[in-house]
């Protein structure tokens, strides 16, 4: 995360984690498949969205209150552009999502019912490292681990994808993305993420000692 950070524009540095591993993963993703250069591809990111509302949910609603907005821009766009380019996309995304945007997505919703996920070079990611699925303890001592039970990578295998809380053995916290992809698109996305890893950092990069990312390829 220290060197991802470091690869944007001063002004950018101060995104969220969150927004500057999903622009990275979107970017190397897309670069990986091979779409074509025209072709639209989007992000969707899962908005946490119990703070939008003025009055707040009632106290104890245990329900979803979530939505997905869309980042969304041409293959050639996402793929030719530096990585502040799609962190930017991101980042609009998630600030389009205001009470009044949850309450004509609810509109949508009642009129013409829920709509079908287009898979077509989508890309959906979930964060649930605050979650806190690991301090559960329902009377055996706390999670193991927590994420998706199989290989495939969610509910629909090589879309979604899942940050995930881990703690190593040397105690260090990090997260772990699993990341399903064909055999040879798997390659080129490694080469694509060593890549941007490697490259000269700005002298004015910052650090973020912190934060640590394992990819688990499945």
């Amino acid at each position: 995360m220290a060197v991802l950070r470091g690869r944007m524009p001063p002004h950018q540095r101060n995104s969220s984690r969150f927004e500057i591993l999903t622009a990275c993963l979107w970017r190397c993703r897309t670069i990986a498949l091979q779409p074509d250069p025209e072709e639209e591809v989007r992000v969707l990111c899962v908005v946490n969205v119990r703070t939008k509302f003025d009055p707040p949910l009632p106290a104890g609603y245990y329900g979803n209150a979530l939505a997905f907005p869309a980042a969304v821009t041409r293959a050639d766009r996402l793929c030719q552009n530096p990585l502040g380019y799609a962190l930017e996309l991101v980042k609009k995304a998630k600030a389009d999502v205001t009470e009044e945007y949850v309450r004509s997505l609810a509109d949508l919703m009642v009129i013409r019912g829920r709509p079908h996920f287009t898979v077509v070079r989508s890309f959906l990611v979930s964060d649930t490292t605050k979650a806190g699925f690991e301090d559960v303890d329902f009377g055996w001592g706390k999670a193991v681990y927590s994420g998706p039970a199989k290989g495939g990578v969610g509910a629909i295998p090589g879309v979604t994808c899942f940050y995930i809380s881990y703690r190593n053995r040397q105690g260090d916290n990090g997260i772990v993305v699993p990341v399903c992809l064909p055999a040879p698109a798997m390659r080129r996305f490694m080469q694509e993420l060593d890549a941007l890893l490697k490259e000269p950092a700005p002298t004015a990069a910052t650090t973020d000692k912190k934060s640590t990312l394992v990819l688990s390829s499945m």
